[in-house]
């Protein structure tokens, strides 16, 4: 679904703009296609340039408490340099690479409640205008598959998934914020974490997945987070049913403080949880964890089309704010 919008700042009689992605999701460090379709107003237009933004609705904690916004974190210019017609069609297709830590918006085509968009600038005449929002689907990376279905296969259940605006210490991180993928625990773990948040920090070369247990407390002592961070390659074989267990004692039987399994960097606690966990709009997802590895169900949960309306709820909001 896209949102197509008259040129506001340009005028009535301007021209449209309506960007069309090709279908199915892209995975993080691939590509994105699609055409971006304008259609000449009541006189003729000179296009300057058009930009494609990539945007995400991200979460971020203060001292008063947390609130959400709008960040935009890579641009590329299409197209422009051209006259538009009065009445005149136009179509400029486009390919552009997508940045390595771009979020996972979907996991077995069900979608997590992570809301990503691609905005359309059109600039005319030293005019500017983000004149068109689509929502943008990503796939994970075959070993973040693998590794969520790990996590699925030894009985961890989805909880939510957001964005966190800040670093994360010691890592390669490069985007201003972070994907948080809270799992509730396996029954084995269960008295031992109320849950592990799992994140993970692609680049071309591979995946720093970071882990962080929110462990419970004891008979005479409090809760308290323990942190720590692996490093695999894209086309590593490994199994990771085991892998994954292995990860998990680690960073459970642990007594606090941050771990570096490999790598010359120390991590340290990028944020401080409350006892509360936002977890999106309409994420009262049901969990279905067995033998297809870690599922989302939909069941009391956020359909398709009702990302479709966050993506657009989440754009008017924030064309607001800039107002």
């Amino acid at each position: 679904m896209v949102f197509k919008r008259l040129l506001g700042s340009l005028g009535v009689g301007g021209p449209t703009v309506d960007t069309v992605l090709d279908p199915g999701a892209s995975r993080p460090g691939g590509t994105l296609t699609g055409q971006v379709h304008l259609e000449g107003g009541q006189t003729d237009f000179d296009i300057e340039h058009i930009t494609l933004e990539l945007v995400a609705r991200v979460e971020a904690e203060h001292a008063e408490g947390e609130s959400e916004g709008v960040v935009a974190f890579e641009r590329f210019t299409v197209g422009g340099g051209f006259r538009l017609a009065a009445g005149q069609p136009h179509s400029v297709p486009f390919t552009v690479t997508l940045p390595w830590e771009t979020p996972v918006t979907e996991l077995h085509g069900q979608h997590l409640g992570v809301v990503l968009g691609v905005r359309t600038e059109l600039a005319v005449a030293g005019a500017r205008d983000k004149g068109d929002l689509d929502q943008l689907s990503i796939a994970p990376l075959p070993v973040q598959e693998a590794i969520l279905e790990a996590f699925g296969q030894l009985g961890f259940g989805f909880r939510s998934a957001d964005l966190e605006y800040g670093h994360i210490a010691g890592t390669g991180q490069r985007l201003p914020f972070y994907q948080e993928v809270e799992l509730t625990p396996a029954p084995r773990y269960a008295h031992q974490v109320n849950e592990i948040e799992v994140t993970f920090l692609a680049n071309p070369g591979g995946l720093e997945v970071v882990l962080e247990a929110d462990k419970r407390g004891g008979l005479f002592s409090g809760g308290h987070d323990a942190l720590t961070r692996f490093t695999v390659g894209h086309h590593d074989s490994r199994d990771w049913t085991a892998e994954v267990d292995a990860w998990v004692r680690q960073l459970t039987e642990r007594h606090g403080g941050a771990h570096v399994h490999t790598g010359p960097y120390a991590v340290h606690d990028h944020h401080d949880h409350g006892g509360d966990h936002r977890s999106g709009p309409g994420m009262g997802t049901a969990v279905a964890a067995g033998a297809a590895g870690l599922a989302v169900g939909v069941a009391g949960g956020l359909v398709a089309a009702e990302v479709v309306d966050e993506v657009g709820d989440f754009f008017e909001g924030d064309e607001e704010d800039e107002g």
